[in-house]
């Protein structure tokens, strides 16, 4: 009944009043909720469900789909109505503050898990033999756990009571203290940002060595076979060899170990001498003394090729974080600095709208670049559906 509303109440059916319904935001509101949910439950069922998908990277992957469908829950549906409502809270300052600390946490979280990413791509191509590719061990834990675990610290001053502040507007759900929305900003974004960066330009130039090293062993490996077609070309020809030995002798040397002529023979070498059939000498590749080393660089050489189809897809979700996020705490920060500078309310709900948009797109970039989703987007949808 109006008789028993609170003053905080009846500030907000008055503010109510006077409200313009922004139903286009009501719309592309939900239209986006139902397209993240969607493609992140995609994702994930995508990896349970599908053996070659079990990989260390896509774990990681799933990790950033659950913050984007957490987000697409527990945040979005209440941006969504404040927006619906122009901008205007009805909601008590206790949901307000649970919405500030999910969106919080959920965003650097998001960021958190690509950081980790790239952290985990960088262990992959710097020591790509002792690299666990199928299994999740230790050290992914870790960085897994790091992941949420800091999202919920940088979050939690909020959940202490950093925005109850003295004369609070309760039409408004915002981050009140500009020290904590520059804090959050510098840990969530302006911090990790770089340090992903420069990661992914390590691992660049790691894989542009090794395909230098790669071209440069190829090109050596084909010059000296040109070598030995050479040296064999140069042989007399089998017609102009001596006429074979007596049957005495022949036998003589049979009896011969001729391997005990070479007393030193040099230590792993690629070649051996063979006698077969006769006293004529032939020329062969010995496997033994190069055999584990080709197999590691075969292993070595799958594992980054294996990387570097990874790569095509990892550097566009970054790339596609980057734009949609960076006006948002570009814009946040600078309204939490230059109090006075007059900053429309409409601009900061477009770069508002543009962050929560990432939660979308990254599923799209997955199903387009990966051909492994891809795959499995193509067989189960049709399915599904």
């Amino acid at each position: 009944m109006p008789t028993n509303l609170s003053p905080s109440s009846n500030h907000s059916a008055a503010q109510l009043s006077g409200t313009n319904y922004n139903f286009p935001a009501l719309v592309f509101g939900i239209l986006l909720i139902v397209v993240i949910i969607c493609g992140n439950v995609l994702v994930c069922l995508s990896v349970y469900r599908e053996k070659a998908l079990k990989t260390t990277t896509n774990y990681f992957i799933v990790s950033l789909a659950v913050a984007d469908l957490l987000l697409a829950v527990l945040v979005l549906p209440l941006f969504v109505y404040a927006e619906f409502l122009d901008g205007v809270w009805s909601l008590n300052m206790t949901v307000c503050d649970g919405l500030m600390t999910m969106d919080v946490m959920l965003c650097t979280a998001s960021i958190f898990n690509l950081c980790a990413i790239s952290i985990d791509r960088f262990i992959a191509v710097s020591i790509p033999l002792n690299y666990n590719r199928k299994h999740v061990d230790q050290r992914q834990v870790v960085l897994l756990s790091a992941t949420w675990i800091l999202a919920l610290a940088v979050a939690s001053p909020v959940l202490f009571g950093i925005n109850d502040v003295p004369n609070r507007d309760h039409s408004e759900c915002k981050l009140e203290n500009n020290n904590y929305v520059v804090y959050s900003s510098v840990c969530s974004f302006f911090v990790p940002c770089p340090i992903m960066l420069l990661l992914y330009c390590g691992i660049f130039q790691s894989l542009r060595r090794w395909e230098e090293v790669r071209k440069a062993k190829l090109k050596s490996s084909t010059q000296a076979c040109h070598k030995l077609d050479e040296t064999a070309a140069s042989l007399l020809p089998h017609a102009s060899l001596p006429p074979p030995l007596p049957p005495v002798i022949e036998n003589d040397f049979t009896d011969l170990n001729l391997n005990e002529m070479d007393p030193d023979p040099v230590p792993d070498s690629p070649y051996t001498i063979q006698y077969k059939n006769g006293p004529v000498a032939s020329l062969t590749f010995s496997e033994s003394g190069y055999n584990q080393d080709q197999n590691r660089e075969k292993k070595r050489a799958k594992i980054n090729g294996r990387e570097r189809k990874a790569m095509r897809v990892l550097p566009v979700v970054v790339g596609a974080f980057l734009f949609c996020w960076t006006p948002f705490f570009v814009v946040h920060t600078m309204r939490a600095l230059c109090e006075d500078c007059d900053i429309p309310g409409s601009l900061i709900s477009i770069v508002t709208w543009l962050g929560y948009v990432n939660s979308a797109i990254n599923p799209i970039i997955y199903t387009v670049f990966n051909t492994e989703f891809r795959k499995f987007f193509r067989n189960f949808l049709p399915t599904c559906c």
